[in-house]
């Protein structure tokens, strides 16, 4: 979903497009190739859709009501057993509000296996209506469809969202429904798209400090009432108690990440890029929270600016995966969008000096994902300071007065 014209020589639309093919060719030929196996283990023996087993047992405590257990590590495991038999021994870390739980509480009363093809299902088919969607407001995209259809598939994020089972898919869907919102001047709703992503509230960081500087309270409101709805569904479901244990999981969060992010390397924003570099942790969060400082500045200084909606939303996208304090590879797929806007945006500019640099930096942005398991020994995760630039190239382009084209709004 880089750029498709441009006067880089190698970066051509031909070239995008083979890489691309390639590229989703060799990922999902090797995800096929390790589920085509009988029964629930992969060949490396790892259960099928992993982490939607996690969310499996949720909905399983949500059927029956147990709300004292849903923060509780040994209950959950010993369910996950008895549910899933070849699960017996995993365990994960639950951090998920109450309403989680609820909500996966149908897929919990169909056997694992039709449960994960489902989910699977509903996240492909989330991601590609979102693609879509966005697609269609792309004018300079539509002599491309291949092309985009091509990198869409291709795209690492995606890839590593069904390969781990995970729920990306639905914060794809919020960001994506709160960029229609806004384009069409509908604030107040936005801000209940971006409040629903109170499920994975590390990537509304970003927008409440935005929206909030800015300010721009309509959204603000929206993202409190949506959030508040949902902690009132679990509270109505289960009664206060499980709310309160997510919260007091929430303080006890920083002696828990290592729990939490045992591959390191898989993760991409500014917290633990700076934890794999720095072996110092009162170093590293204090390089974090300058860097964090900064983007935000940036972010803010973009939604203040003269940039077009195409362009803001792409910053803020950007700055939501930096500033996370938690952020797996499957949840780039947020950046879906950005990539998409960013490129039609640069489409319509091919001999814009400063445009070059920028389609270099998506290039790069899109495929070095692929190369996050190096930083197990370089303890260097590229795609993180390419990620800030794209995000410093953007509000670049805001200071030389960006003009809003006529396909933008």
């Amino acid at each position: 979903m880089a750029s498709l014209r441009t006067t880089v020589p190698w970066l051509t639309t031909r070239r995008l497009r083979s890489h691309g093919f390639i590229l989703a060719l060799c990922l999902w030929s090797v995800y096929l190739w390790n589920m085509a196996t009988p029964g629930l283990l992969d060949r490396a023996r790892n259960l099928k859709g992993t982490d939607f087993l996690h969310f499996y047992t949720l909905g399983s405590l949500a059927l029956t009501r147990r709300g004292a257990d849903l923060y509780n590590i040994q209950a959950q495991s010993a369910l996950s057993a008895q549910r899933v038999p070849e699960a017996a021994g995993i365990a994960y870390l639950p951090l998920y509000p109450p309403q989680v739980s609820v909500f996966f509480a149908p897929l919990a009363r169909l056997p694992y296996a039709s449960a994960l093809i489902f989910w699977l299902t509903f996240s492909s088919l989330t991601y590609a209506l979102c693609c879509y969607a966005v697609w269609r407001t792309c004018a300079n995209l539509r002599g491309h469809n291949l092309t985009v259809l091509i990198l869409a598939l291709a795209l690492p994020a995606f890839w590593h969202l069904i390969a781990w089972g995970q729920t990306s898919a639905l914060a794809l869907a919020c960001f994506t429904l709160a960029y229609f919102a806004l384009r069409a001047q509908r604030d107040f709703l936005a801000g209940l798209a971006i409040g629903c992503l109170i499920f994975k509230p590390q990537l509304g960081i970003a927008a409440a400090i935005v929206f909030v500087v800015t300010p721009r309270w309509k959204i603000v409101a929206g993202a409190i009432l949506s959030a508040a709805a949902q902690w009132i569904a679990g509270s109505m479901y289960y009664g206060r108690g499980p709310l309160l244990d997510w919260m007091k999981m929430l303080l006890r969060l920083p002696t828990l990440l290592p729990l939490l992010e045992p591959r390191l390397y898989q993760t991409h924003s500014l917290r633990t890029f700076w934890t794999m570099l720095i072996p110092w942790p009162p170093v590293s969060l204090a390089l974090y929270l300058i860097t964090a400082l900064v983007v935000s500045a940036i972010a803010i200084a973009c939604w203040r600016g003269r940039l077009p909606l195409p362009l803001r939303y792409s910053a803020l996208l950007f700055a939501t995966v930096l500033l996370a304090p938690h952020l797996t590879v499957y949840d780039l797929v947020i950046l879906a969008p950005a990539f998409l806007l960013l490129a039609n945006w640069l489409s319509a500019r091919p001999d814009n000096p400063a445009a070059q640099t920028l389609k270099l930096l998506l290039y790069l942005a899109f495929a070095l994902p692929l190369l996050g398991p190096l930083a197990r020994w370089t303890h260097f995760q590229l795609s993180v300071p390419v990620m800030a630039f794209v995000l410093y190239a953007i509000w670049n382009l805001g200071r030389r007065s960006v003009p809003v084209p006529h396909f933008t709004t």
